[in-house]
Order: structure tokens, then sequence, then C-alpha cells
């Protein structure tokens, strides 16, 4: 072998020990200061977050967050070209770790099962389209749902299939639709919260039961409280009563009460 065959051979050998694979950006913004729609989109944003928090709130193997960027590619993140899901969940991770978003090189790869896009007439054909797709082929996200909170009339939602295509669901008698991947329904409810009165996209179990906020869970609990001293104060009452008659029951045939 010649000198400049064994000097190139070096410098090829030199180069490969020494390449490493480029890595993901690291200067990753996560707040683009633009605000949801409007407040009731917030609301609707939390009221999903909130309950499916209190519904599993004795679990730590899930995170679900809400208007937060999910960073799943280096161009994507270069570009700052994607806003995150107006609401998420993701099944089988550390529901503790702090996170500012999801970035998905730090989550061992992982994505979405569940996404929620709140809907405007502005962000309709986007969540349908451009959104769906990407959550369809990139994301692989298995349930997929879009709500408008100012049209009851507007909830759908889509599954993917064995062939990674999404499937349309189908609602039910009530008009909802139901999330395999968090084994809950996902339909209307009327009613105020945060002082806002609307129609809200809510979740339901699978016995067609309100999943609850906490502070609706709060309040069942202290009615039922309620309830159970009321009740025992009735008892209470009755079993005061029924001695009193006894009693007296006793004295007219002259026997003394306080010998029974």
């Amino acid at each position: 072998m010649t000198v400049e065959a064994t000097q190139e051979t070096i410098i090829e050998t030199s180069v490969a020990d020494t390449w490493e694979p480029p890595m993901p950006p690291t200067d990753l913004i996560f707040d683009d200061g633009v605000p949801l729609e409007s407040n009731r989109h917030r609301i609707a944003m939390n009221v999903l977050i909130r309950s499916l928090q209190q519904a599993w709130r004795d679990r730590t193997d899930f995170y679900t967050g809400g208007n937060m960027f999910i960073y799943y590619s280096s161009a994507q993140a270069r570009n700052r070209d994607f806003r995150g899901p107006d609401f998420f969940a993701v099944l089988d991770v550390d529901g503790i770790k702090e996170r500012q978003g999801w970035v998905v090189w730090e989550e061992e790869g992982r994505y979405p099962d569940v996404i929620v896009e709140l809907m405007s007439p502005s962000t309709a054909q986007i969540d349908t389209g451009i959104k769906k797709d990407l959550y369809q082929r990139t994301f692989r996200t298995r349930d997929y749902f879009v709500y408008d909170p100012f049209n009851p009339n507007s909830l759908q939602g889509w599954r993917l299939n064995s062939e990674f295509q999404y499937q349309e669901l189908t609602r039910n008698e009530q008009g909802w639709l139901w999330c395999e991947t968090l084994n809950f329904w996902l339909g209307t409810w009327q009613g105020t919260i945060d002082r806002e009165a609307a129609i809200w996209l809510r979740f339901y179990d699978s016995s067609g039961n309100l999943v609850l906020l906490p502070e609706e869970a709060a309040q069942q609990q202290a009615e039922a409280a309620q309830q159970q001293a009321e009740a025992e104060r009735l008892r209470a009452e009755t079993e005061r009563l029924r001695a009193e008659r006894l009693a007296a029951k006793l004295r007219e045939l002259g026997e003394d009460p306080n010998n029974f």
C-alpha cells in the first residue's frame, strides 16, 4: 500500500470514529404568546384536563395537557410551524415528571394517544384537514376528536384502524362518541362552569355517568355527607319518639319506665 493510500485510510478511519449523529435542538420555546380563541375555549380545555385528572386521581401513569407545544422533529422545531393540541393525553408514562411541553425525543418516542381540538370557524378546516392528517400519519394518535364550543352539533371523532387510517366514529343515541383509549364517552353537557353557561364537551364513563370536575366531586361528597347526617338525625329522632311513646304506655299501665 502506498503512503498516500495509507494516509487516506487513516483519515477515513479517524472521521468514522469521531462522527456523531446530529442532535435535536435544545433551544425550544414553549410559549408563543398566542391566546386561545376565546374564554370559552380556555374553559373547555381545562374541563377536559381537570376531569380526566379527577377520574384518575389515584394514577400516576398518564399525562394530560393542553395548549402545549408538541415537538416531534428537528425541522418542525426549527421552523416553529406547529402549535400544540388543545387537549391531549398520553398513557403509560411518568405523569409526575415536570414538563413545559411534550418533546417526543425526550419521551422515548411517545406521541399523544388521544387528542381533542377545540375548533372555531377560522380553524375548522385546519383541524379536520392538515392536523388530522398529521395526527394520523406522523403521530399515529389512536383517538382524535374535534368540537366547537359554540356549536353543540360539531362533535366528530376518528379511531386509528389496523391499517393506520382514521375511521370515523359513530355517535350513540345520546350523540356521544366512544374513546376506546380512555374508556370514556365524549359527549355534550349543558351547564355553567366558571360563571359561563354553555354546552360543554365532557367525559362520561361506560355506564353513562358524568365524569366530574374536582369541585363537582367535592360538592357531591359534601351533599352525600349532609344527607347521611340528616338520615342519622331522623333515625335518632325516630328512636327518641319511640322511646317516649313506650314510656308513656308503661306509665298508663302503672309500670315504672326506668325498670325497662
